[in-house]
């Protein structure tokens, strides 16, 4: 398994000049966990085509004797008329097992103040990764100068161990005269078996400007349904939290990389987590 885990690392890096990624960067173990890359909501209304690959590698040791996991992961962005096309391919390791992860989704405009995404994603039967999960969103731009940009979605997941969840989640974000954007949202989740409600929260702050350096800091906290943590073990409605940091730079007018450290912590683990990549838009 180790041999098939370094074998794909080498083909992503082969494949820099690949691909489109997974829409609203959902976290793909846990769907009301944290993301762990938090970007802005486009404001343009007419914005110029985007392209861009992004390429990283991380890793976050856990404590209580859960080990370490691994995470490479390429993402890609495709603009094409009203539509942007977003995909993502993860190869991971998490718990002591291998796994895969591909998503892709579609951002749509529909007009001036109102736009669409959805997205999908499947796991490769590791544990800890969905069998299949949906997520579909309804944004809307507010205000004159269309700066504040609110957003509804629904979400599925089903997981390897036999739960589903369902999900609602409401969001804003607003984008000041730069530099700062302040985002905010709840993801109101139901899982089954078991009739488990939990819901939880994120505050995000973005300082900087585009083409330069953005600076992101995250906190969420909250409730979980269910999380795989063995083949044979689940935490069940338990309260967790995690915060976030990103900073992404710009050494060109079409280059940069990006740092994240996080750390995260339920009753049973904790973990904390770095990872660095590159990107390119074109």
């Amino acid at each position: 398994m180790a041999t098939e885990y370094f074998i794909l690392t080498a083909i992503l890096s082969l494949f820099v000049a690949y691909a489109p990624a997974y829409a609203q960067q959902q976290n793909v173990e846990n769907p009301s966990a944290a993301n762990k890359y938090v970007q802005p909501v486009p404001v343009d209304v007419v914005a110029p085509p985007i392209r861009s690959l992004e390429l990283s590698a991380g890793a976050e040791h856990l404590n209580a004797g859960y080990g370490n996991w691994l995470d490479t992961t390429l993402r890609g962005i495709y603009g094409i008329g009203p539509n942007v096309i977003q995909a993502e391919l993860s190869s991971k390791r998490e718990f002591g097992q291998f796994g895969n992860f591909v998503g892709i989704g579609d951002t749509y405009t529909i007009n001036q103040d109102w736009y669409v995404s959805a997205a999908v994603g499947f796991g490769d039967g590791a544990f800890y990764l969905p069998r299949e999960r949906l997520d579909v969103f309804i944004n809307r731009k507010w205000l004159p100068k269309r700066n504040l940009v609110s957003s509804i979605g629904v979400g599925y997941y089903n997981a390897p161990d036999g739960h589903i969840d369902r999900s609602l989640s409401l969001g804003a974000a607003y984008y000041f005269d730069q530099p700062w954007i302040i985002q905010a949202g709840v993801r109101f989740n139901h899982s089954d078996p078991g009739n488990i409600p939990t819901h939880q929260q994120f505050v995000a702050v973005t300082y900087g400007r585009d083409k330069k350096n953005l600076v992101t800091a995250r906190y969420s906290w909250g409730g979980e349904g269910y999380q795989a943590i063995s083949q044979t073990a689940t935490l069940v409605n338990f309260q967790s939290k995690e915060i976030t940091l990103e900073w992404r730079h710009w050494f060109s007018k079409k280059s940069g990389f990006l740092v994240s450290v996080d750390h995260y912590q339920n009753p049973i683990y904790g973990r904390n987590g770095a990872y660095v990549g590159l990107f390119h838009q074109f």
